[in-house]
């Protein structure tokens, strides 16, 4: 795991994303422990309510994505007579008027096939930056920051504070977390909060038998901190796949919740899948095992993925995919009275408009699909002229009568004719 800072995440694509999503969630936070006096789990509902939000502003592109697979399904039979239509048929004239005629019947219905890619290419930037967001909290909360500031004033204007953090962090192995306590300003502070709230609680207790004369400072701190990071008993901040193995002795009830947070992931993923319509394949069998193999890897991957990230991550994963699985429910019953002969009319204006901005003709391109040899020929570079000469010219060669002087010069026309081609 690379290294992972308390300053905000300052990569060029993932940093600003990262820091509105902390925006948006620290404003959430700060609604719910400062208006409505929530205090514990704080951050965890936080994150669920936040889920309720992204994917409030995501429902458009929902309700596109499965309007594509609804319409899919009831286009087939027509997607299929053009498929038949060109079935064989490999030189470019054929495809373009394929194309143009599979393009012309999803302009009739409004929908579009990249519809249906736009939400995971949004998504997954969101997913990346939210990994930094979780992982590091107070680097985007501002209000969770706040929690540890009087404590690592304390630490800092204790002597020899340097090297006794240096040799908690040693010991806590937060290999993932780089740290450099001889720096100065915000950025030291930064790094104090940083190891601070990755501790785990002998951590804490190291920190206080390091710095005894600030012992209820920091325990002040671990139990602010321990009310709004814990959900369930669990650090949103910790791994699965940590918890599990700190405290299958111990706290055994611990690490079966542990191991719990990626069997919800999973199972939240496999519902949300068999609730959503899929997009009739007609006979391309190839692609409906792809897709098939795709729902099952799908969920599996969220199962494994969840045991080496944060808690925080799997609660967004499961909080997102209930959501979805609501919001499908929905839009399974709408889309099941949703009348095709009043979306075709709605369409019909934009549908002709697209087709003229495309500024092809589809009978144009029909007449091309039926091009004759003859035409053919001519796009080879042959021009009718020629064709037409060599017609009248075979045609009188016919009408020669046997014996003349005519038939006898074609005769021997041929025989040139046909040594020249060896």
């Amino acid at each position: 795991m690379s290294a992972i800072y308390l300053t905000a995440y300052s990569g060029k694509f993932l940093g600003p994303i990262a820091k509105c999503l902390g925006w948006i969630m620290d404003q959430i936070y700060s609604f719910l422990y400062n208006v409505l006096g929530i205090h514990n789990g704080t951050i965890a509902i936080a994150i669920i309510l936040f889920t309720i939000v992204i994917y409030l502003c995501l429902f458009p592109l929902t309700y596109k994505q499965q309007k594509f697979s609804m319409l899919q399904r009831k286009i087939q039979p027509e997607m299929k007579k053009i498929q038949d239509k060109y079935k064989g048929k490999r030189d470019q004239i054929s495809m373009q008027a394929m194309q143009e005629e599979t393009t012309a019947l999803y302009d009739k219905y409004g929908v579009s096939p990249m519809g249906s890619c736009v939400q995971i290419i949004i998504q997954m930037p969101i997913l990346f930056a939210l990994y930094r967001v979780f992982y590091n909290i107070p680097a985007y909360l501002g209000s969770v920051k706040g929690i540890f500031g009087g404590m690592v004033t304390g630490i800092i204007a204790t002597d020899g504070f340097a090297q006794k953090l240096d040799a908690i962090h040693k010991t806590a192995k937060l290999t993932g977390t780089q740290v450099d306590f001889f720096t100065k300003g915000e950025t030291l502070r930064n790094y104090v909060v940083d190891l601070a709230y990755k501790l785990s609680a002998s951590g804490w207790d190291s920190l206080r038998d390091a710095f005894p004369n600030l012992a209820d400072s920091i325990t002040d701190t671990q139990d602010k901190l321990a009310h709004v990071n814990y959900f369930i008993g669990l650090n949103i901040s910790d791994t699965p796949l940590s918890l599990i193995k700190a405290n299958f002795g111990a706290h055994f009830g611990l690490a079966v919740l542990a191991l719990l947070v990626p069997i919800c992931a999973y199972a939240s993923q496999l519902l949300n899948i068999k609730m959503m319509p899929t997009a009739s394949m007609g006979d391309n069998d190839q692609m409906a095992r792809q897709m098939k193999t795709m729902n099952m890897l799908m969920p599996l991957m969220s199962l494994f993925i969840s045991f080496t990230t944060p808690v925080g991550l799997s609660i967004y994963w499961i909080a997102g995919a209930l959501v979805r699985t609501v919001q499908q429910i929905f839009l399974n019953r709408h889309f099941e009275n949703l009348d095709i002969n009043k979306i075709v009319e709605k369409n019909k204006e934009k549908a002709a408009a697209k087709a003229e901005k495309r500024g092809i003709k589809r009978e144009r391109m029909m007449q091309y699909a039926n091009m004759s040899t003859k035409s053919m020929n001519n796009k080879a570079g042959i021009s009718e002229e020629k064709i037409a000469q060599l017609d009248r010219a075979a045609e009188a060669r016919s009408k020669a009568r046997s014996g003349s002087m005519a038939s006898k010069a074609n005769m021997v026309k041929d025989f040139n004719e046909r040594n020249s081609k060896h």
